[in-house]
């Protein structure tokens, strides 16, 4: 056993590493990093939002009072599912259970694939309505501070719209494991490509935890 845990840690190493302890320690240690930077990317966005926020408080409830809030809840309760399934995902990868592993990722993939779906939908309606702004804009909300109402809804499909961008990103990550844990590529000794995408799926999924209460619960009347 312990010769076969031999081949299977150097076959999984790389070569500037000395063993699978101080490659695990690096690649751990580098997904935190990113995940700093991208704290300081959504951080630096959020900010701007709240600033806005305090400023036109007003304009900013008649913007979120046209936010679908029903899909918005949906989504969350995908994503907290998806944070859910990318735990046991984890689990499976450390015990040895490659097709419980391949089903986990599979699933933690369906429910991102769902948000994506009513995100997409979400914005649809968006257009249709008329609360893209620019030359799509032709929202009847009279009386409304209208200038600061479409800087509400510019940062609403910013800030979202990374957020979908990197779920898409996230998505296709776990496809690409998914299909090498089906090839039998992660054993418990080697796992670690695993539990750091399940960091940049918990980060993804945390980020729109805070999102969700800022753009759909500002005002008691939703669409």
């Amino acid at each position: 056993m312990h010769g076969s845990t031999e081949v299977v840690a150097g076959h999984a190493l790389e070569h500037h590493f000395a063993d699978m302890g101080q490659q695990r320690a690096a690649a751990t240690l580098g997904m935190w990093v990113f995940l700093i930077t991208e704290v300081l990317f959504f951080g630096g966005m959020i900010t701007a939002y709240l600033v806005y926020r305090v400023a036109f408080y007003d304009a900013w409830k008649v913007g979120s009072e046209h936010m679908e809030f029903w899909k918005g809840t949906i989504n969350t309760v995908l994503l907290l599912c998806s944070s859910f399934t990318m735990v046991l995902a984890v689990w499976a990868s450390q015990v040895g259970k490659k097709n419980l592993l391949v089903l986990f990722l599979c699933i933690t993939m369906l429910f991102g694939i769902g948000f994506e779906a009513v995100k997409g939908v979400e914005y649809y309606n968006h257009f249709r309505e008329g609360s893209v702004p620019g030359q799509f804009w032709h929202l009847d909300i009279e009386g409304a501070d209208v200038p600061h109402v479409q800087l509400f809804f510019v940062i609403y499909f910013v800030i979202t719209g990374f957020h979908a961008l990197h779920l898409a990103i996230g998505i296709g990550i776990l496809g690409v494991l998914a299909f090498q844990a089906w090839k039998g590529k992660f054993t418990p000794y080697y796992n670690n490509p695993i539990e750091i995408t399940g960091l940049y799926w918990h980060f993804v999924d945390i980020v729109w935890i805070f999102l969700y209460p800022l753009l759909y619960l500002i005002s008691r009347k939703h669409t």
